[in-house]
């Protein structure tokens, strides 16, 4: 008898399932919904401007990105009002729309092919503010059961998984500015574990009082009262972020599985990496994302765009112009930063820009950055500035995020 019978045969392992985007949904500063909001970036008109969700005039800095013409009890059963925070209710519009676009039929599906992981760094702070304001005025008898999880960062998760009925793998990711990218990171996992389906990204909002001194204590807003000119990434006299809300929610699918239903597909999710450091001045973010490219099977030659950070600081500003150096060279890669009109949106911050890397490979455009008029000399970088460019052709995007504490992140989009 051959010896080669007895000899137990290697195991083939299936390359990991690719993970799509089929749906979109977006609620931010500049429009509510995702065509809404696309036109405004295209058109490079800003959505920040004076605070209007309270009053900020005790304040040392009064304007913010805030989405425009949302009407709660559009979105939010009147049920549901008493129960949500503001973060909460913009979760579930963009959820919804997400869905609605993908046209997916999620009764078709098994019980637990579907699940939902989201981002958020500040839970429900407008919520935890009125409750606190009633239990110190009033008692604590006057303190809403709600509160116990209407502030938590994973109700955003369990609501739309409620609303849906998402009953699959599911989770919150709470890693600031670089969260909605890792939210979708993991929720590729869950895709290579067997999900159908995942919406995924990311939302937040603290514009109240009670936020706001969150955000000053943090440091680093621009004080400039010019909401054209406050928020200036890559310029020689960035001065400072300006604070949004909200973000973007996306639906993610096993490939396999949206080909059979014949999905629309932006992208795909091709590559990701994290990384963590909390100086600023270390290589964290140039490995993140040459790790990314690698994790893609690409090299940087391949990236025709790059979403930055954009953190509007000098040193940070430097800090990205010499990881984009360190893997482009000067001026290597078309770079912008569309959060320039809608400002740093913690949670939502990436989850947008993956929206916008999906929307411009589909439209063949590179949204433009707006308030920087050159980028400094000391950030070689050919930032799209004023108004879209055209012509180029786009196939792989790279996204950059960053999180307060010593988050990086980085995903690679790649082109149906």
């Amino acid at each position: 008898m051959s010896t080669a019978a007895h000899t137990p045969a290697h195991p083939v392992h299936a390359p990991p399932a690719t993970a799509v985007f089929t749906g979109i949904g977006v609620a931010a500063p500049g429009g509510l919904g995702t065509g809404t909001w696309w036109e405004s970036v295209l058109r490079g008109e800003s959505g920040i401007g004076p605070v209007t969700r309270f009053d900020a005039s005790p304040y040392p800095v009064r304007i913010a990105g805030q989405v425009p013409g949302f009407v709660d009890e559009e979105h939010v059963s009147s049920r549901l009002l008493p129960q949500t925070d503001r973060v909460t209710r913009l979760s579930l519009a963009a959820a919804q729309e997400a869905l609605d676009h993908a046209g997916v039929d999620l009764s078709s599906m098994p019980p637990y092919a579907a699940g939902v992981v989201t981002a958020n760094s500040a839970g429900g702070f407008e919520f935890g503010q009125r409750e606190l304001e009633a239990l110190w005025s009033k008692g604590p008898q006057h303190v809403s059961a709600y509160q116990s999880f209407a502030w938590f960062y994973a109700v955003n998760s369990g609501q739309i998984s409620i609303r849906h009925g998402l009953r699959g793998a599911s989770g919150v990711v709470v890693s600031e500015q670089a969260g909605g990218l890792d939210a979708v990171a993991h929720a590729r996992r869950q895709i290579r574990k067997g999900a159908r389906l995942v919406v995924t990204g990311g939302l937040d909002s603290a514009l109240c009082p009670w936020g706001w001194a969150a955000h000053l204590a943090g440091g680093g807003m621009s004080t400039c009262e010019d909401p054209a000119r406050a928020y200036r990434p890559f310029a020689e006299d960035a001065c400072g972020h300006v604070v949004g809300e909200g973000g973007a929610l996306l639906v993610m699918e096993d490939a396999a599985s949206a080909a059979d239903r014949g999905a629309r597909v932006y992208g795909s999710l091709a590559g990701h990496s994290a990384t963590f450091d909390a100086d600023p001045h270390s290589p964290g973010l140039a490995d993140a994302a040459a790790l990314a490219l690698a994790d893609a099977g690409l090299v940087a030659a391949d990236v025709d765009l790059v979403l930055a950070d954009g953190a509007g600081g000098r040193a940070a500003d430097r800090a990205e112009a010499a990881a984009l150096t360190a893997l482009f060279g000067p001026y290597g890669v078309p770079v912008t930063a569309p959060k320039s009109m809608a400002g740093r949106l913690a949670a939502g911050g990436a989850a947008l820009d993956l929206a916008a890397a999906l929307l411009a490979l589909r439209d063949q455009v590179i949204p433009p950055t707006t308030g920087t008029e050159r980028p400094a000399a000391d950030c070689p970088v050919d930032l799209v500035i004023g108004r879209p460019r055209t012509g180029v052709p786009l196939r792989t995007v790279l996204v950059l995020a960053r999180g307060r504490g010593g988050f990086n992140s980085a995903a690679v989009v790649r082109a149906p």
